[in-house]
């Protein structure tokens, strides 16, 4: 007796079964999340195919759910991606962070805070003029300061900053600014090159004091 062959329509069923089951291995094994999407999605479209073909209603009803959803969520990591890059390439207005900040009053003469205070919070300059004595530096409107105490392992301000003319700032807790650093990928690559360009300047300080005393002492 022959053995009975099987027609291409069975063929084919196994084919797309197989290749479902291999995109869906190599999505297991994938490091990052994009190209495990992209597994998971051709892993789906054949695995429907599949279901299709062999009149499986519960493998149809299940990949046509994973088949969008794996997609509007690869939409969304190619949305978050794009927002990271023009975070990091362009200016960045704080605009929309003003919502989430309280409103503090400032006279003349008045300290912010001290060097070595215990930090937590941070402030955005709205009106009046602030220094920061150590450096010698003047606080624009629009800019932010105060935030380095959050990166610091015992989170104490690494400078001071007094008032030297009467206006307001905006202050945010250290707490509101996790929560919004993890939503806001524009507000966390802020940060990031705030606090890069702070502790540049503050490299260059050192450097001009070092060469500062090398002169003196030659």
């Amino acid at each position: 007796m022959q053995p009975i062959l099987p027609d291409a329509m069975t063929i084919v069923t196994i084919g797309m079964g197989v290749l479902g089951a291999v995109f869906y291995v190599a999505s297991l094994s994938m490091k990052t999340v994009i190209p495990l999407r992209i597994a998971a999605i051709a892993s789906a479209c054949f695995f429907l195919v599949y279901g299709i073909l062999a009149y499986s209603i519960t493998t149809i009803f299940l990949y046509v759910i994973l088949v969008p959803l794996n997609s509007f969520r690869l939409y969304q990591l190619i949305q978050l991606i794009e927002k990271v890059r023009l975070a990091a390439g362009q200016d960045l207005s704080m605009d929309w962070l003003e919502p989430f900040m309280t409103k503090r009053k400032c006279r003349e003469g008045d300290v912010l805070f001290r060097k070595n205070d215990e930090a937590n919070e941070m402030f955005l300059a709205v009106k009046g003029t602030y220094v920061i004595p150590e450096l010698d530096k003047t606080i624009q409107p629009g800019e932010i300061f105060g935030e380095l105490g959050l990166l610091t392992s015992e989170q104490r301000r690494t400078q001071s900053v007094e008032c030297t003319g009467s206006g307001h700032v905006l202050t945010i807790t250290y707490d509101k600014v996790r929560e919004l650093y993890f939503q806001n990928p524009e507000f966390g690559f802020y940060l990031l090159r705030l606090t890069s360009e702070r502790l540049l300047q503050e490299v260059a300080r050192l450097e001009r004091t070092l060469a500062i005393e090398r002169q003196k002492s030659s």
